[in-house]
């Protein structure tokens, strides 16, 4: 039977290294011998699972623990440490899993990876070697969580809505599609994450499966601008409104509305429209508001008449000026 490697030779690290220097070293070995960048061939497949197996117990502060004390004794049944004297579970089973939903940017993004992202395939593969070790259903692991983004548009997120993904496992019915339903909560801000319980990596010796964290990337809306549950947007006033008061429309994420200008109002002018804004996820019955700031429109391409009477209303506002400094100085 051939000797085992020390798993902190495997990863290349000092037997004091610290968890981010394991982790580090793992996911740069890991991306290196990954059978999906070295496809047929068989030595970076066996490498990738003495990688995986190393990180397996040496990320977990109690496996390596014993791991210290006892070396791979305390995992093949052979010492002291196994708890029960049998043997692990390795069975050298080993799993592949592809998911489909975009772009992969980094297949090992958070331990087993950011598996996907935008409209590459990539995937991940698991080896059952990195067992708990203790003897076979002494414990039962829980499955890796797999983190993803899901693109949703900006009324999506206001309103809430359902998204299809689909997800591709290799090991069952020859890469066999299957599609998972989301819902995306009403109110959902960008970078907030769905949690899909059971749908991630299998867990060992009949551990439970890990979760499917998708990560909500919210896209922009043309016009809107969104901090928290409030929005903010800007509307166009004509010159005169401003000067003589008036109405004027505005959209809102539920419609337009009318808005009343009071005479006189000044450019960067804000008018809140209270309820106009997103709601609550923990609340449905709270919104947040709209803040329109009023910009005034300059006029272009006058007529020669109108053109006229601004001269002479810029003319009394002069004579307008001279009067009051002229009163001022007697």
């Amino acid at each position: 039977m051939a000797v085992k490697k020390d798993y902190y030779d495997i990863l290349g690290i000092d037997r004091k290294a610290e968890d981010a220097a394991i982790k580090k070293a793992y996911r740069r070995l890991a991306k290196k011998c990954h059978p999906d960048t070295n496809a047929g061939d068989a030595q970076a497949e066996q490498r990738f699972k003495e990688i995986t197996e190393a990180y397996t117990i040496l990320s977990d502060p109690k496996k390596r623990k014993l791991y210290d004390q006892f070396g791979h004794a305390a995992f093949d049944g052979s010492g002291a440490g196994t708890g029960t004297g049998a043997a692990a579970d390795t069975g050298g089973a080993y799993r592949e899993y592809h998911f489909e939903n975009g772009d992969m940017d980094d297949i090992f993004g958070d331990i087993f990876g950011d598996i996907f992202r935008g409209g590459r395939t990539g995937g991940y593969a698991y080896d059952g070697a990195g067992s708990d070790g203790f003897g076979r259903g002494d414990f039962r692991t829980k499955g890796a969580d797999i983190r993803a983004e899901v693109a949703v548009s900006f009324d999506d997120a206001v309103f809430g809505c359902d998204k299809i993904i689909s997800l591709q496992d290799m090991e069952k019915g020859g890469g066999a599609v299957q599609s998972l339903q989301v819902h995306i909560p009403a109110g959902i801000e960008s970078g907030k994450s769905i949690r899909l319980r059971g749908k991630g990596m299998p867990g060992l010796n009949g551990g439970r499966c890990g979760d499917l964290l998708l990560k909500v990337v919210v896209g922009e809306k043309n016009g809107f601008e969104r901090k928290g549950q409030d929005v903010y947007t800007t509307v166009y006033v004509p010159f005169t409104t401003a000067v003589f008061g008036g109405e004027v429309r505005v959209q809102t994420l539920y419609g337009d509305v009318i808005c009343k200008i009071r005479e006189g109002t000044q450019s960067g002018t804000k008018i809140r429209l209270k309820g106009k804004g997103v709601v609550s996820m923990k609340n449905h019955e709270l919104h947040g508001d709209q803040y329109v700031t009023v910009q005034i429109e300059v006029p272009k391409n006058l007529s020669q008449e109108a053109r006229q009477k601004l001269k002479e209303y810029e003319q009394a506002c002069r004579s307008g000026g001279r009067g009051k400094n002229s009163n001022s100085a007697a």
